[in-house]
């Protein structure tokens, strides 16, 4: 919706390049003033620069609670206010073939920025935003971390302790004004899933696996994405918090019916 985001400051931290780089554009689009937050400080000033003078960029490592709240400082200082976080910054694990394959030697890294981040980043923007009107803290998740995902176990549960961690802080900060919500994506081509597989190969067999359980059968965007976090950052949604929004093509609503079965009996069904 044009122009509903005119008088709003957001920060959206992994913003220098996938879901988050498509979060920015659209929030940009609706009206807001946006800091971009990536530890990749050339893509972030690139596209800072590209984007025109209602977006800057700071360099920001969302597993260092004081760079979170000098990111903060800076929005405020910069355009006068914060009215929407938007944590995005995550990594994943490396892919594991089997569970008993897994050493957790990456559990330290994937826990400070995809959970500690979080909630870092909605502490130090509550703080603000309970002092100046109240805001919105959107987090994202993933389907990742809502449903049985193998592979990644230490990144499944980052994602899922972001939905219930959301959900908890929805209830102590509503009181302030604040809402508190979750997005999660799945099925959307970025380089996380690149990042933690072997191959090329193993990265094309899984996405193939992923489109061929989703419903419907489009592919979903980083655009997608981002136009649920901009429906959570506006006032179309100011009766919700606590909740979680999945953008999965239907992917985590259940086991689609193979096409060449007949129709299953209640008999049938309650017996699989």
């Amino acid at each position: 919706m044009a122009n509903e985001l005119s008088d709003r400051v957001a920060i959206v931290t992994g913003g220098a390049g996938g879901l988050g780089r498509a979060t920015v554009e659209k929030l940009l689009e609706d009206g807001a003033r946006v800091v971009i937050a990536d530890v990749n400080h050339e893509a972030g000033e690139v596209l800072a620069a590209e984007l025109g003078p209602d977006t800057r960029f700071k360099q920001t490592d969302v597993s260092d609670q004081k760079q979170i709240e000098e990111l903060v400082s800076f929005a405020v200082e910069t355009f006068g206010g914060l009215h929407v976080m938007v944590n995005n910054a995550g990594v994943s694990g490396a892919h594991r073939e089997s569970f008993l394959d897994e050493d957790l030697s990456d559990f330290p890294r994937v826990m400070s920025i995809n959970l500690l981040g979080v909630m870092a980043g909605t502490l130090v923007a509550a703080r603000h935003m309970a002092v100046n009107g109240g805001g919105s803290v959107i987090n994202i998740s993933s389907i990742g971390g809502t449903m049985g995902n193998p592979g990644v176990p230490v990144y499944a549960a980052s994602k899922a302790a972001v939905v219930h961690f959301s959900r908890g802080v929805a209830i102590d900060l509503a009181e302030h004004g604040i809402r508190v919500n979750c997005v999660a994506p799945g099925g959307i081509p970025t380089g996380l899933l690149a990042s933690a597989t072997a191959s090329e190969e193993v990265t094309r067999n899984i996405r193939a696996i992923m489109a061929a359980i989703q419903p419907l059968k489009r592919q979903g965007t980083a655009r997608d994405v981002a136009e649920a976090v901009a429906y959570l950052a506006g006032d179309r949604s100011l009766h919700v918090t606590g909740t979680l929004l999945t953008v999965d093509g239907g992917t985590s609503a259940g086991r689609m019916r193979p096409k060449n079965l007949s129709h299953p009996t209640p008999t049938a069904m309650s017996a699989s």
